[in-house]
């Protein structure tokens, strides 16, 4: 399984379990990925991806998205995309 880079969390939202991701490359809806960080490493699909609380399907490279998240995360985290 190779995983591959693509964003840093920037902000968390604890009470609606949404995390802000800087985006470093593209990220679509169904993608698997790894979250990682000092307290934090777990995998997750990718059920819903905003921009300015539109929904959208496929957020591009430069892109600062609202991702909902399975569990706790803290800013400064990374985002990989899992490569099966």
């Amino acid at each position: 399984m190779k995983e591959k880079l693509i964003g840093k969390i920037t902000h968390y939202y604890a009470k609606i379990g949404v995390a802000i991701v800087e985006l470093a490359a593209k990220l679509k809806v169904e993608d698997k990925i790894h979250l990682k960080g000092h307290e934090t490493d777990f995998e997750q699909l990718v059920s819903s991806i905003q921009i300015e609380h539109q929904n959208i399907n496929v957020a591009k490279k430069g892109d600062a998205i609202g991702l909902k998240v399975d569990q706790k995360i803290r800013e400064g985290d990374e985002v990989y995309l899992v490569k099966e």
